[in-house]
Order: C-alpha cells, then structure tokens, then sequence
C-alpha cells in the first residue's frame, strides 16, 4: 500500500517544478526604495495592514503609481503629500499633529485616565463595601469557623 502511494505522489509532483522568480521592478533601488515608502503608509481596504504588506488590488494599484511616481524624480516626501492629498491623513501610520488629529493623538490617553479613574472608584467602592460586618455576621462566621452550627 505505502508503495502505491509513493507511486501515486511522485506521478503528481512530476509536473510541479520550481520556476525562477520575477522581480517586482526592473531596478532595485527603486523597489527598496518603495517598500520604504509603503511601509510607512496604511493599506486603505485593510487598515490594519501596511501598503507594503497587503495583497489588495487598490494596495496593489498604489504601489504601482508610488513606483511610477519614484521613476519621475518625486522625493519621498512629494510622494507622501500626493497620497495624503489624495485619500487624507489615514493613509500615513503617523498622522501629523494638527487641529485635526488632536483627538486621534489624544484618544489613548485620554481612554487609559478613564480606565485609570474608574478602576481606582471600582476598588474603593469594593474595600469599602467588604470591610462592613454586622454583630450578627460575626457571630456567625466565628459559629462556622468553629465547627458550631
């Protein structure tokens, strides 16, 4: 039985055979140069994805065009402010600070206080609430724990 499935194996990987791979650009330079850039940028159909990373077509269409835009001369920086200029601050993983992205900025911040404040009230409140014990409850407590019934 093993020697009928190492037959039937083998006739399946005869035509599977390793291909060189394609390169994404021509030059080099210019696709390191792109992984740079996109690394810095949000994919925005998977948001939670670097342009460099996704797999999406829109990533893949914004990859094209920073390649092209990098093969016209523009810096780093031009092709920042064209993608910003075009989709707005969510593409860029570091949003500048500005009026507009004060709250972006804050939000952590302002969320861990919250957190921070209603923790400190949650165990306030409970110390408070377990530290109070009536003649009665102690009577029995101390009944339990002495085996009394």
């Amino acid at each position: 039985m093993k020697l009928v499935i190492t037959l039937l194996l083998a006739l399946f990987t005869l035509g599977a055979h390793a291909q060189q791979a394609v390169p994404m650009a021509e030059d080099e330079a210019v696709e390191k140069r792109l992984i740079a850039i996109a690394d810095e940028l949000r994919c925005l159909v998977c948001q939670n994805e670097s342009l460099a990373a996704s797999r999406s077509d829109l990533a893949q269409d914004l990859r094209r065009e920073v390649r092209t835009l990098i093969k016209a001369g523009k810096s780093d920086a031009e092709i920042r402010e064209f993608l910003v200029a075009r989709y707005g601050d969510f593409v860029l993983y570091r949003p500048p600070l500005k009026p507009t992205t004060w709250l972006l900025w804050a939000s952590p911040f302002v969320l861990m206080a919250l957190g921070l404040i209603g923790l400190s009230w949650h165990l306030r409140r409970r110390r408070h609430d377990d530290a109070v014990l009536t003649d009665a409850d102690k009577a029995r407590a101390a009944a339990l724990l002495s085996g009394d019934r």
